[in-house]
């Protein structure tokens, strides 16, 4: 879409030439595709300038089998306006590293925190990037493509622990099925723990939930 459309990605194609790559629109919302190498003084821009004065996320995705592979994606918001903004931007498998917006916007520090923690993005420059979910020294990043649904085995002792979560036939594993409603996590019943569920109905007069 030209960025004309979009009177905001003209401003900030003047301020920061050939960073901003592609300019999109769907459903009254924009999303700004851009050269994340500069992603502090656009959201310092922002922020000073143009009223975004929320940061509501911070979120990575990897696009395995790609390169650049992992994605950065920035959701800011225009509290005085009602208006939300998206700038996402590409980094390499080799090289993910992007600057940190935890100087432009306080709330950057724990969301890039985690997008460390789940994918290995490095926001160069933040006062503290340590892990928020996993345990330091944990060595992978549970939220990329290859990090398997099951987990890996790790041994940190003393300090943590992890073993692979058994998946066959487990009470929340998705079942194979043509629609997507129907590949959805639900719990499973077994014969057995309708039976346990059907004891407890009758000491404690508790309604006993169906199989499906």
């Amino acid at each position: 879409m030209s960025v004309l459309s979009f009177p905001l990605a003209k401003e900030i194609q003047n301020l920061f030439p050939a960073k901003l790559l592609e300019v999109k629109e769907f459903r009254g919302e924009w999303t700004l595709i851009m050269d994340l190498s500069m992603i502090q003084e656009v959201a310092r821009f922002l922020k000073e300038e143009k009223g975004f004065s929320l940061l509501l996320d911070i979120s990575g995705v990897d696009h395995l089998g790609e390169e650049p592979r992992f994605e950065v994606v920035y959701h800011f918001y225009n509290l005085e306006k009602g208006v939300p903004l998206r700038i996402k931007g590409r980094v390499s498998e080799a090289n993910p590293i992007v600057p940190t917006l935890s100087f432009v916007y306080p709330t950057a520090n724990w969301h890039e925190r985690e997008a460390y923690d789940m994918f290995g993005i490095i926001f160069e420059g933040h006062p503290d990037l340590r892990r928020i979910l996993m345990w330091e020294g944990y060595p992978y990043f549970p939220l990329r493509k290859d990090f398997p649904v099951e987990g890996k085995p790790t041994d940190q002792s003393p300090i943590a622990f992890a073993r692979p979560a058994p998946l066959d036939g487990g009470p929340f594993v998705s079942s194979p099925a043509p629609l997507s409603d129907q590949r959805e996590p639900r719990a499973k019943w077994s014969e057995e723990n309708l039976e346990e569920l059907e004891e407890i109905k009758e000491s404690e007069k508790l309604p006993l939930l169906q199989k499906e």
